[in-house]
């Protein structure tokens, strides 16, 4: 077992198919790498490749000056820091979490972790489990710059790009949310099209090559939409709300004369007309994002 001061161990918690790319990577790197899952044997390849495993996660912590959790979510990793034999361990040691959940999670574990001396950063990772370890891996990180620079080194070894997001410990959460409200509404939208597709006698693989040329009109319009939001701009002059709506309305003609559901077609095309009866007709369809937020406060 390495010492507390050794720097060059980390301590993985969570052996989950993210959690065990995570230790890999650590272990490839030449790092004293614990792990632990609350499920034993999911610890045996990595054992094999130079991991110790820990027979407890109170040992599994005590091992190493780093931990990093990466379970299925917040209520997980509760369950396993909050131990009292486990938060004792990590008593002036560093967690670094990169399990999922909300920005409200995120600022409760921190204040959970002030005051039982514990060190923490908030993370998330934006790319799936076979780039770890390498170039194309994302991750992003939240809390005292300090935290971070000590143990940037060890993270680095995960491979890709890290960005510390800045001291604001939910930071991190709040991308991971926007970022995955982008990609899941964009998949429920593709799973929609292939049905409305499939009904026409077209198949998933006729669209693909058409479906990925939507996809890569996407990123200019991102960028450009991202300035109307920020700036209250909004410009319609390439394709007015008004024509959004109208192209909506034949989506939903065309699935549910299919007998395909159509309700999440509706709401967007609902915002779209809500906003015309606000006076936005000439706006671009990002003005509900204003709209949006008036409904959440």
């Amino acid at each position: 077992m390495s010492s507390y001061d050794d720097q060059s161990a980390v301590t993985v918690l969570g052996l989950g198919p993210m959690g065990r790319a995570l230790a890999g990577a650590f272990v490839d790197a030449g790092l004293r790498t614990t792990v632990w899952n609350r499920t034993p044997g999911r610890e045996q390849e990595l054992v094999e490749r130079g991991a110790s495993a820990a027979g407890s996660a109170e040992e599994a912590v005590a091992a190493s000056p780093l931990t990093v959790v990466c379970v299925v979510n917040y209520d997980a990793s509760d369950a396993i820091l909050r131990e009292d034999a486990v938060t004792a361990a990590l008593k002036g040691r560093t967690v670094v979490n990169l399990s999922a959940d909300t920005p409200d999670r995120a600022r409760d574990t921190a204040e959970w972790a002030t005051a039982h001396g514990v060190r923490y950063l908030d993370g998330a990772i934006m790319t799936p489990a076979p780039t770890i370890g390498t170039p194309d891996a994302v991750f992003l990180l939240s809390g005292p710059e300090e935290v971070y620079g000590e143990h940037r080194p060890v993270l680095d070894t995960l491979g890709g790009t890290h960005t510390h997001l800045g001291e604001d410990i939910a930071r991190a959460a709040a991308y991971d949310i926007a970022l995955l409200d982008i990609f899941w509404t964009a998949m429920a939208g593709y799973a929609h099209a292939l049905a409305v597709a499939r009904a026409e006698g077209v198949t998933g693989r006729e669209l693909a090559p058409f479906a990925q040329g939507i996809g890569a009109i996407l990123p200019p319009l991102f960028e450009e939409f991202a300035g109307d939001a920020d700036d209250g701009t909004y410009s319609g002059e390439l394709n007015p709300i008004t024509s959004a709506a109208s192209s909506m309305a034949h989506i939903v003609h065309a699935s549910e004369a299919h007998g395909i559901e159509a309700s999440v077609m509706r709401v967007v095309e609902g915002q779209a007309r809500r906003a015309i009866g606000l006076g936005h007709g000439t706006d671009g369809f990002i003005r509900v994002t204003e709209l949006l937020g008036r409904t959440a406060h």
